[in-house]
């Protein structure tokens, strides 16, 4: 008991002295954090595009309506408690409604939430509560109390999940990353909803539109409607709580503007275009459903409807691939990349499509522009294959390595198993792992197990007596052996017998050389 409650002192003198105390920027109150201000400005940096990328990229059929929503979002900023962060506001082409917001004031919404709206106000308050989740660093409090994982981990995850060959691409990455980011708690949320609304009277504009924007959450809720229960729901959720807190804080001010006629215009083009959304939503179901030409029908549907969109032609490449079609998939791919050229996934598909068709040189310059865009495991374990085609083995294995370490099993064994005959000759010891022990016969032993996946052989032991690897005096042990993928065997080295472990010289052993089985 004792121990215990002096480890617990020492975990608290760690934090302490490792992040201290940080004043809240928003409430003013003293609060522990890990990450400190710069750390988070960096981690909001590097997660930005990566974060866009797996859902949808940013909508630009309508660019002034990006800068309509960032005009809003800055004039927000601007009145908040931390104006000098580098703010940053997108629209995202996903029509799952949410938004969400990075440390460091990246800030993102989805066209399908700005669709739900109604006017000015709503939005500012949408933005609003962002924007408090940022300045009061609600991440930051996350990361320190260790229940909110490393974003670059949930990214890479999700790139894992969404763009593994012979998936759905980008259009599946907005199904399953919509809603990633951080799940607040209870606390946070009413903090981003009570000084969300300051900031909205404080830029002119009506804070009931606060209200009337939780109304309608916990009704489509109680709904249940799905499309809005995965996005916005999971990582805000709508309560009654919610809707009474700002009824009273509401009460609180007076006045202000709603801008719903500007709203309606500045929003008139997505409007026009949901119907082509709808129909690529159902598109997106059908080819789930293995129903390509069904899918075809729909899309051509939303093409007419609206044809500068990248994802319809994407989805339409899917399609005829599952008709064995690779001329048409490879023109609907190469269409997607000319209306979007930004976004990662076509360039992705395109590339696995000319891989399979061995124009080896228009994969390469395809999946090279898809992994600068967004990494994946897909992209790495290709190039890396690529590589190895062209000799450029230490390439290769950089690619293989980042495919390797993926959440992606399946990548990520194939990409063991290219790596292991390119750099078993040079690491034996990373693959077969070995231990020398006393046995019960008075023997010195050598325990050998094979960890590269594949089978092994020529391998060769060395004994270390005394000092380092590289200072202690090496003793080759005669022989080799094979293992089998997994197998585990023992070596009686023939050292010996002692009677007892203090009169045994002491022995480390490494394996010093090997290679992939013929």
């Amino acid at each position: 008991m004792e121990f215990r409650r002096l480890l617990g002192g020492l975990s608290v003198l760690l934090l302490l002295a490792t992040g201290g105390c940080a004043t809240n920027p928003v409430t003013g109150k003293s609060e522990i954090s890990l990450v400190s201000p710069a750390q988070e400005v960096a981690l909001g940096e590097q997660n930005y595009q990566p974060s866009q990328q797996t859902q949808g990229g940013q909508y630009i059929i309508d660019p002034a309506l990006q800068n309509y929503v960032s005009s809003i979002g800055q004039k927000l900023a601007a009145v908040s408690d931390r104006p000098g962060l580098p703010w940053e506001f997108v629209v995202l082409d996903n029509s799952v409604p949410n938004a969400w917001a990075l440390p460091g004031g990246k800030i993102a919404i989805n066209r399908g939430l700005l669709i739900e709206l109604q006017d000015e106000a709503e939005l500012a308050a949408v933005l609003g509560h962002e924007v408090v989740h940022a300045a009061a660093r609600h991440s930051a409090a996350q990361m320190t109390r260790g229940t909110l994982v490393g974003m670059t981990g949930q990214i890479a995850a999700i790139a894992s999940q969404t763009a593994g060959y012979g998936e759905l691409g980008g259009m599946a990455a907005q199904a399953s990353g919509a809603a990633f980011m951080a799940k607040y708690g209870r606390d946070d949320e009413l903090e981003a909803d009570q000084y969300g609304m300051k900031y909205m009277v404080r830029a002119g504009y009506d804070p009931q539109a606060a209200v009337r924007l939780q109304e309608t959450f916990v009704r489509l809720s109680a709904g249940r409607q799905s499309d809005f229960i995965s996005g916005l729901f999971a990582s805000h959720p709508p309560s009654q709580a919610r809707v009474d807190a700002n009824k009273r804080h509401a009460a609180e001010y007076t006045g202000g503007v709603t801008n719903r006629s500007k709203y309606q215009s500045m929003t008139a083009q997505i409007r026009r275009d949901k119907p082509a959304y709808d129909a690529q939503d159902q598109a997106l179901a059908a080819l789930k459903k293995k129903q390509p030409k069904q899918a075809l029908a729909l899309l051509d549907k939303a093409i007419k409807i609206q044809p500068a969109e990248s994802q319809f032609w994407e989805l339409r490449g899917h399609a005829w691939q599952m008709l064995k079609n690779p001329g048409n998939a490879e023109k609907a791919y190469t269409t997607a990349i000319n209306k979007n050229p930004k976004l990662f996934s076509p360039q992705l598909y395109r590339g696995l499509l000319r891989y399979e068709q061995s124009n080896f040189s228009g994969a390469q310059q395809d999946l090279y522009l898809s992994h600068r865009l967004l990494p994946t495991p897909v992209s790495a374990y290709y190039l890396g294959d690529l590589a190895l085609q062209r000799g450029e083995n230490e390439a290769a294995l950089t690619y293989f390595g980042q495919a390797a370490g993926s959440g992606s099993k399946e990548i990520a064994a194939q990409a063991q198993r290219k790596m292991v005959p390119l750099e078993i000759g040079q690491k034996p010891d990373k693959y077969i792992a070995s231990r020398a022990y006393l046995g019960k016969d008075g023997y010195l032993h050598v325990t050998v197990k094979n960890s590269a996946g594949l089978d092994v052989s020529a391998v060769q032991l060395q004994l270390i007596e005394g000092g380092s690897f590289s200072q202690g005096r090496a003793r080759s042990l005669k022989g080799s052996y094979s293992l089998s993928a997994g197998q585990q065997i023992d070596v009686n080295t023939g050292i010996g017998p002692f009677e007892d472990a203090s009169q045994a010289p002491q022995y480390r052993s490494r394996v010093s050389s090997a290679r992939v089985a013929q």
